[in-house]
Order: C-alpha cells, then structure tokens, then sequence
C-alpha cells in the first residue's frame, strides 16, 4: 500500500500574493531573491483547511554589500500578515549553513512546494547539498525535534492536536529514512517519505487516515492517539538516541566559495 500522491495545494492568488511580497522585499532591500519555498505544513504534506504560508527564501546582495569592513545583518524577516509569514536568509549564511549539513536548509532545497527559483542556481546548490554528511546532523535534529514535541504534546494524554501528532510523527519517519537510506537525504513531505521505508500496510493506512482527517480538520483540531504510529515514533526515537555519530569529512569549500563568488557576481554592483 503507497500513501496517496503528494498534490501542494497553495492557488494562483496565493501564490501571485507571495510573489507580490517577494518582489517587494527584493526592492525594499536592494536583493535579488535566488529561491523562495514554503516550509510548512503544506510542504510536509498534512496541511489543514486553514493552514498558513511559511515562505522562506535565500537571496544575494549586489557585490559592494560584501566589501564592506563591517559585515551587514545576513537575514531578512518579513512582517507575518495574516495567514502569510516570510523570512529569508543571505546566500553566504546559506552556503555556511549547507556546509554543516544543517537540516533545515537541506529542508529549504528539497522542498516540494516551490514559489520563485533560479534553475541554474538551484542545481548546483542542491548538486552540493547532495555532498555534505548529513547523517549525524539530521540525526540529532530530527531527534531532538520529534522528542521536544514528544514530551510537550503527546505524553501523558490520549487525545492530542492532529498537528502536533504530526510533528512527532514526520521527525520519527525521517529517522527511519536516515536508518535505511543512509546516503540519501529524506524528502520533506510524509508521502515521498513513505516510500522505501518498508512500512506494512497497516502502518501506511493508519498514516492514510490520520492525512485524511487533518485535511478536514483545523488547525487547532483534535483527535486520538493511534497505539500503532505511537510504538513506530518510540521505537525511532529510541534508535536515534545510541545511533553512532561517526562524521564523514568532506572538505567542500572550495566548491561553496566558488559557487558563492559565481552567484554574487551575477547580482552585479550598485
């Protein structure tokens, strides 16, 4: 049994809206915007009827930014209007960030939910992301995520918000992902994620059902614990914490820095 086909549900109107913003915020702070995708629900493939738009972005200066003596601020965090948050980070901290395998920029490129992308760009950023050891970083990540969200909404109670369950159940899956496919990174989404994870078929139709209610069910909807997906989140968890954390080396700075200079200087100068 396969999980129902991942479907990113975000309208033309939504997504001309996010566009609007992004175009402002290349203006409003002289950049030009190298991605942007949504890291939220709706990329991890349980969004709700009312469920936000988490847009993130990478972006680059124009030249002269990266000359100065004084180092600028490498973020941007857009306002949250309504439903709409948005947030971006320089391409030099991106490239920092890729270098050390951090998994919520491996996230950022794999989404499958994407707004604005340059191709080229993003070829050779996701070619590197491919290159970094990200077993022992995904691992602790994705350990402490799913055992934070353990013991703050799930333990001790027998009904829980779908949400919540959620972001238990996605962390303990890509551990799963990262035990049985050490070389690949894990998809973002629940469905892609399924796939290869030799799950029986009553696991996949107890993650089936739970998708199903939490696409008709709010966001702050509630429902009950399912003993099955529980013992799966333990026995995850329970893996990571005595999984080696042996490191692979890889030396990839030359590659970044290359990289880094080509995208800078197609940003131009002021």
């Amino acid at each position: 049994m396969a999980l129902p086909s991942f479907v990113p549900d975000v309208s033309d109107e939504k997504r001309q809206l996010v566009l609007d913003k992004l175009g402002g915020i290349e203006a409003e702070h002289d950049v030009r915007i190298l991605f942007a995708i949504d890291s939220g629900s709706r990329a991890w493939g349980f969004p709700s009827p009312d469920s936000g738009y988490d847009v993130r972005f990478v972006y680059a200066h124009p030249v002269d930014w990266y000359l100065a003596v004084k180092p600028g601020r490498d973020v941007i965090e857009g306002p949250v209007d309504g439903e709409l948050s948005l947030g971006g980070r320089d391409i030099r901290k991106a490239l920092n960030l890729l270098l050390k395998a951090s998994p919520d920029m491996l996230e950022w490129l794999s989404s499958p939910v994407r707004y604005l992308e340059n191709d080229r760009v993003n070829e050779r950023l996701i070619a590197l992301s491919g290159k970094v050891a990200h077993t022992p970083a995904c691992l602790h990540h994705y350990l402490q995520l799913g055992e934070a969200q353990w013991q703050r909404h799930v333990a001790g109670r027998t009904e829980l918000n779908l949400n919540n369950y959620f972001y238990v159940l996605r962390p303990a899956l890509a551990i799963r992902w990262i035990r049985l496919n050490p070389d690949r990174l894990p998809p973002m989404n629940i469905q892609a994620m399924s796939t290869g994870l030799d799950l029986d078929g009553e696991t996949l139709g107890e993650i089936a059902q739970l998708l199903a209610l939490k696409d008709n069910t709010p966001e702050n909807g509630d429902g009950d614990r399912i003993p099955l997906l529980d013992r799966l989140i333990e026995d995850e968890l329970a893996y990571a914490r005595i999984a080696p954390r042996r490191r692979t080396r890889h030396n990839l700075s030359h590659e970044a820095n290359t990289l880094f200079r080509e995208i800078v200087s197609e940003s131009g100068t002021r």
